[in-house]
């Protein structure tokens, strides 16, 4: 099986700041990742509407890190489990779970890639084309370094690991860029 995606928003960073929100389709699961802070929330509607997905028809939603600018619009989603680092939540409930290997549908799974915060991360879709990784352990396809890090060393093992598994990166504020195999420093 193979799951399709798009990129919803592409993010950036600078005085404004918005997350790269992206979505996944893997059969009857529909996952947005990172649904954060973007200008308009038409930005993440409007694009999801025009691949004939309602915001009530989303079932998942994922979070690679508990910073605002990655979850502030998670509540457009009002019928999706939501995903993070070490539990699953929708409405009152609470299902704790590690995030490292959770095979969240057949195509897409979570691991853990600490390094921007100890909680960091990262959605592996398997797609017709290849590996595809949304994750914050680069910014955007430029950024080498990560100046709000809490653990550099990790950040590098989350980027070496990362390579080894994609061959497409979906970056925290960027546009998805095709990466080296060296991890950046």
């Amino acid at each position: 099986m193979s799951a399709s995606f798009a990129v919803l928003h592409t993010g950036y960073v600078g005085q404004h700041t918005a997350s790269t929100v992206g979505f996944i389709r893997d059969g009857e699961q529909l996952i947005v990742t990172d649904p954060g802070m973007v200008r308009d929330r038409g930005l993440i509607l409007d694009p999801l509407r025009d691949l004939g997905v309602e915001p009530d028809d989303v079932t998942d939603v994922v979070f690679s890190h508990h910073h605002p600018d990655h979850t502030l619009n998670a509540a457009l989603f009002p019928r999706a489990r939501f995903h993070d680092h070490w539990a699953i939540y929708q409405g009152d409930l609470w299902i704790d779970r590690d995030a490292d290997n959770y095979q969240l549908s057949p195509s897409v799974r979570l691991i853990r890639t600490p390094g921007h915060t100890p909680e960091d991360i990262t959605t592996l879709v398997d797609t017709a084309d290849g590996v595809v990784a949304f994750t914050h352990l680069w910014w955007m396809s430029t950024s080498t370094d990560d100046p709000y890090a809490t653990d550099p060393d990790a950040l590098l093992a989350g980027r070496a690991r990362v390579l080894q598994i994609a061959g497409l990166i979906v970056p925290g504020h960027g546009a998805p860029f095709e990466p080296t195999k060296e991890p950046p420093r």
